[in-house]
Order: C-alpha cells, then sequence, then structure tokens
C-alpha cells in the first residue's frame, strides 16, 4: 500500500522560485526605467529671449562714466533712469569705478570691467538709435568706448561693431543708427548723428 505523502504549502518548488525571481527582476528594470525617464528639473534656469544685444564698453578700470541711450522706432527710451522701454531693458548701469568693488570677507574685490549691456527683446518695424554719452569724469580724460549691435536670432550676426572718442564730460556721439523691417531684416546701417539727451 502505497503511504501517499501530503504536500506542505511552505515547500515552493523550483518553478514557482524561479517565477518570483523573474517578477522581481522586471520590477527592478521597470523601476530603473522610470529613473532614466525622469531627468531632474533644472530649478532657476530662465531662458532669455532676445533679438539684438548691444554692448557699450571702455577701457578696463577707467573710472569715468559712460552712458547708454537707445531709442526704438515708437519714440522709447532706454537709459540709466528709465532701464526698461518698450522691448528694450538695460541690464546694468556701469558707473566706472563707482559701482566695481565689493567688500567679501573683509577683502576689497574690484570688477575691472566697465560695460553696459542694451537686450531687445522684440523688435518693431523701423529705425533704432544707439547713442554714448559722457556722463562723468573722475580725471578729465578722454574716453573711447567700443560699440556693438549684434542681432542673435535666428543665428549671431554683427550688425555693428566701432568705436566712438569722447572727448570731455557731456559729450554725446551717435554711435550707430539701423532700421529693421516686419522679418527682422537689417538695413539703413549708418553713424549719421541724432541727439537724444538733450530730449529728457
Amino acid at each position: 500500500m502505497a503511504v501517499l505523502r501530503k504536500r506542505r504549502f511552505d515547500e515552493l518548488d523550483p518553478f514557482s522560485d524561479l517565477l518570483f525571481n523573474a517578477l522581481l527582476a522586471f520590477v527592478m528594470l521597470f523601476a530603473v526605467a522610470l529613473i532614466a525617464m525622469n531627468p531632474k528639473a533644472k530649478t532657476g534656469v530662465i531662458d532669455a529671449k532676445a533679438e539684438f544685444i548691444v554692448t557699450v564698453s571702455w577701457r578696463d578700470l577707467d573710472p569715468n562714466d559712460v552712458d547708454t541711450w537707445i531709442q526704438d522706432p515708437g519714440g522709447n527710451l532706454v537709459w540709466f533712469r528709465a532701464r526698461e522701454a518698450g522691448l528694450m531693458h538695460l541690464d546694468r548701469d556701469d558707473r566706472g569705478v563707482a559701482n566695481d568693488t565689493i567688500v567679501v570677507n573683509g577683502q576689497k574685490v574690484v570688477n575691472p570691467l566697465n560695460q553696459e549691456v542694451v537686450t531687445i527683446r522684440g523688435f518693431a518695424p523701423g529705425e533704432y538709435t544707439v547713442n554714448v554719452h559722457y556722463y562723468d569724469t573722475k580725471d578729465g580724460r578722454p574716453v573711447d568706448v567700443n560699440v556693438s549691435v549684434v542681432k542673435v536670432n535666428p543665428r549671431a550676426e554683427v550688425v555693428y561693431y566701432g568705436t566712438v572718442a569722447l572727448a570731455r564730460k557731456g559729450d554725446e556721439a551717435t554711435a550707430v543708427r539701423f532700421s529693421v523691417d516686419r522679418d527682422g531684416l537689417v538695413t539703413g546701417v549708418n553713424t549719421l548723428p541724432k541727439t537724444l539727451v538733450e530730449r529728457q
């Protein structure tokens, strides 16, 4: 008479063990795939949009104050007292060495760069005028000012690059005038003088 052996429920056969391990492997692969598909978000990143970037710079460590003035086709003016006008924005009013020092851990740190940057975030058809103004002097010396206008969309293209000589405090000079059509095509680049400072 054969003895029937009762199977215990706590015993697993090799097939069930293999099935459980395969399921565990699939769950782990799924978790890894989810982590790989969900990249970490970049915090604090703001995509800057600009059509033109106007850069005005003068000799490093020069103590004199040169200001940028830009007029758009609508007559809006951006300058140090109107840092936003129309679609234009003055990023920083550089006053020579007056605002180029900070104190870190008791040590004085000097930024030698003298530069003002204006971004034009969109454009209206018509003429733009870029002027520079010798606002204040610490040493009475003439200042040579470099001006560049770069169209950045759809690719970087230099519209103008040149140097303007400012002989004394109060001098104003037109660096460049240029026109933009509805499609963003730049035409009519010239340096004909136009006063902007006296209008204020």
